[in-house]
């Protein structure tokens, strides 16, 4: 039995990139930046040291993504990793990227490069009327702790 299963979180090196594969499935790609901590020798100071991460994501889940990622969001990944490999100008080249499965912003809504949509950009299908007001829920029973408890009072 083999694992493959990689979980990040980092920064969008730069703008996704939405394409489609000749059957018209979307795929969105972007890069991750995820910084590493380690000691520097000469100084005895702690440094980052960036990695840059190639990630992808199939699927509509990553064409509705597209639309609020951008540069400098932070966000949390949790994918599997895959190796290509081809030839360009006669010189084999490959490279490691991961396979994005699910995605969670880190950032708050309204700032660390998070967009907001436009209004006018999202569709109104159906009319929307207020949601009806509930009564609260009754607070919870509060439970007697000098009381003892038999087994015969618990339902498993």
């Amino acid at each position: 039995m083999s694992i493959n299963k990689v979980i990040i979180s980092g920064n969008l090196t730069r703008d996704p990139e939405l394409r489609q594969t000749a059957g018209g499935m979307p795929v969105l790609g972007f890069g991750v930046a995820v910084n590493d901590r380690r000691r520097n020798a000469q100084t005895g100071e702690w440094e980052d040291y960036p990695n840059f991460i190639d990630c992808t994501m199939f699927g509509t889940r990553g064409q509705s993504l597209a639309r609020y990622l951008s540069k400098g969001t932070k966000v949390a990944i949790e994918g599997k990793l895959r190796w290509s490999q081809w030839e360009r100008d006669g010189q084999k080249r490959s490279k490691i990227e991961v396979i994005v499965d699910e995605l969670e912003f880190m950032s708050s809504r309204n700032g660390g490069g998070m967009q907001q949509p436009a209004a006018a950009s999202m569709p109104m299908t159906q009319s929307y009327a207020p949601q009806p007001s509930y009564a609260p829920m009754p607070s919870t029973p509060v439970v007697d702790a000098t009381s003892s408890v038999y087994d015969e009072d618990i339902p498993f």
